[in-house]
């Protein structure tokens, strides 16, 4: 029988000079343009804010983003809102 805590990836932000930013745990990603990112990450919604900022590699499989340009902030929120939507960002791109 599988546990309910092994499900959860490991969440983790590596970040570098603020220019480079490595994420893991991450479960999709909700917006993106140069100026904000939004990412529901299994520890909540994960809104980076900063300038120039570019996705480089979305895995959601493996639950990985990388991104660069110039980070400002980093902000948890719930994701309750999110989930009860129930929509992913496809599925909302197509209507």
């Amino acid at each position: 029988m599988e546990e309910t805590l092994g499900s959860i990836r490991p969440h983790r932000i590596t970040i570098q000079d603020r220019k480079t930013a490595g994420i893991t745990g991450v479960s999709d990603c909700v917006s993106f343009d140069e100026n904000e990112v939004v990412l529901d990450t299994d520890m909540g919604l994960l809104t980076i804010r900063g300038k120039e900022l570019h996705v480089n590699r979305l895995t959601l499989e493996k639950g990985e983003v990388d991104l660069d340009g110039t980070v400002e902030s980093f902000a948890y929120s719930s994701n309750e809102a999110l989930r009860r939507s129930g929509e992913s960002l496809f599925a909302r791109l197509f209507k």
